[in-house]
């Protein structure tokens, strides 16, 4: 009786997840680890959606149509040649040359589909010099999850959860390109890109683009209304970006190359009626004192300081909108009301009727710093006008002369034990502020909220020197003008006395259990 072949043991994606990554240990720097585990699991869900399509293709035409790629691609399914396939790699996984092999996989899949182009890495398995052992281990534990998921975005779940964890584990100073979905999902939210050109001029690993399509999808909207633009200036955070989309078969221009922003533009002409950014803080030096000094992205402005790109990233974000396109950006707080030549451009831009809304987001959202940072909304038509948007009309009314300001800092719930994450429904309250005081009939639905929201007239910005910090305009409430201090302090003692007691207690018993064993302390 023939022997039944043992089943592969089918693991929980975390679970292999962070096996992967243990494997690479004392192999590889941390900080590479990413970069090793996504690349063998774009490698591993391309097959497998290939062998798929492969086995339904024979049985459906017959094995003559088996190699012809636009049998794959009409399903949005990678052609993979014979030696780039998740079978042979396996096959050779405990082989001297696997790196090299795998290496040669990736080159492969890349030439055969134009789609791919510039998004794998190149001869990098082979450059890192992993032991053997560890990558056959490693290829092992990728292995056993199993990428046939009925949402069909098991990579992409894995994308997200292995870039936030890497985000987490890097910290401060690491996995700048990564920006928390809560966040993502509130500017998606709260700029709605339905219908029109979406463009992130610092996209990373494309996390923008990801939720905002998965945005568009859970309201019923069409994805293939949205047209994406990306830059990103790190190669291999732009590979990453180039897989991320690939993988969910959405289609994006992100240039040619990865390329700095400023210093080579890779979508001089654009211009977008939606635009997302999480931009580097306060990013130093970002050009040279004579470099960038009549470019015309500063055009009716002051040119943005060397001393920090704050402005530079505004500036280039408006330069980039179109008519009636609105931008959801982030920035440390120091631009509400920095001076300077700052100031100048941010009166410019108030007097130009740009800034909509001045969104402060509670501390410890971001896994790279425990700053509070804001969230700033331009718009280029703050005019009234109806717009029917996803099957609905919109009656906006005329904000030319309001910003409207909000202060989350009172919102958001535990997360990872250290972390701060705004929840769908600190996001729906938000959102609904804002939506309500953009349109018609605000006045029945929007009011001035102490510590949370005030709607501000340009003459009272013009009055506090331009500045838009929103604690300037939202009214706080001093909570110690009426507290009775005597009576504050006798709690406190009382507090305090208990403590001690239970202190003294603690000790006592400690010192008994001691004597009973025959260790007395005197």
């Amino acid at each position: 009786m023939a022997k039944t072949a043992k089943s592969k043991k089918i693991v929980s994606m975390e679970e292999a997840l962070w096996k992967s990554a243990d494997k690479l240990r004392g192999s590889v720097e941390p900080a590479e680890y990413k970069h090793v585990v996504l690349s063998l699991f774009f490698l591993k869900f391309a097959s497998d959606k290939f062998e798929t399509q492969h086995k339904m293709i024979a049985e459906k035409y017959g094995n003559k149509f088996v190699d012809n790629i636009a049998f794959y691609t009409k399903d949005n399914v990678f052609y993979l040649p014979a030696e780039s396939r998740w079978s042979y790699v396996m096959e050779n996984a405990k082989q001297d040359d696997i790196a090299l092999k795998i290496d040669t996989a990736l080159f492969t899949i890349e030439k055969s589909n134009p789609a791919l182009k510039g998004a794998l890495p190149d001869n990098y398995y082979s450059r890192l010099h992993i032991d053997t052992n560890k990558l056959a281990s490693l290829l092992d534990e990728i292995d056993k999850i199993n990428t046939d998921d009925s949402e069909n975005d098991i990579i992409g779940r894995i994308y997200e959860y292995f870039l936030g964890k890497f985000a987490l584990a890097e910290g401060k100073g690491k996995g700048e390109f990564y920006t928390p979905k809560c966040i993502v999902n509130l500017i998606a939210e709260l700029i709605e890109p339905y219908d029109g050109i979406l463009y992130d001029p610092c996209c990373g690993s494309g996390g923008m683009f990801v939720q905002s399509i998965k945005f568009v999808e859970a309201h019923s909207g069409n994805k293939k209304k949205v047209s994406i633009y990306g830059q990103e200036a790190i190669n291999t955070t732009f590979k990453l970006a180039k897989m991320n989309l690939a993988i969910r078969g959405i289609s994006a221009n992100l240039g040619e190359k990865a390329a700095n922003t400023f210093t080579n533009d890779q979508h001089k002409d654009l211009k977008a009626d939606f635009i997302m950014a999480n931009p580097p803080f306060n990013q130093k030096e970002w050009r040279a004192d004579n470099e960038l000094t009549n470019d015309p992205r500063w055009k009716g402005y002051e040119v943005p300081p060397t001393s920090n790109a704050n402005y530079g990233w505004i500036l280039n974000i408006v330069s980039k909108l179109s008519q009636n396109g609105v931008a959801g950006f982030l920035l440390a707080n120091g631009a509400l009301s920095d001076d300077g030549t700052e100031l100048k451009i941010r009166k410019q831009l108030i007097e130009n009727g740009l800034i909509e809304a001045i969104i402060i987001l509670p501390r410890n959202l971001f896994y790279t710093t425990d700053i509070s940072v804001t969230l700033w909304v331009l718009n280029k038509n703050k005019k009234a006008r109806v717009v029917e948007q996803n099957g609905k009309l919109k009656r906006y009314r005329n904000r030319e002369d309001e910003i409207l300001f909000m202060d989350l800092r009172q919102m958001g719930s535990p997360y990872e034990k250290k972390y701060i994450e705004l929840t769908a429904e600190d996001r729906a309250k938000v959102t609904s502020v804002y939506h309500n005081w953009q349109q018609e009939g605000y006045e029945e639905t929007y009011k001035n909220v102490p510590e949370f929201c005030y709607s501000a007239s340009f003459d009272e910005v013009k009055e506090k020197g331009f500045t838009l910090v929103p604690s300037r305009y939202i009214e706080f409430i001093n909570r110690d003008e009426n507290i009775d201090f005597d009576t504050k302090m006798k709690g406190l003692q009382a507090e305090l006395k208990e403590l001690l007691i239970e202190e003294e207690k603690s000790k006592a018993d400690l010192l008994e259990v001691f004597k009973e064993l025959g260790y007395e302390l005197t």
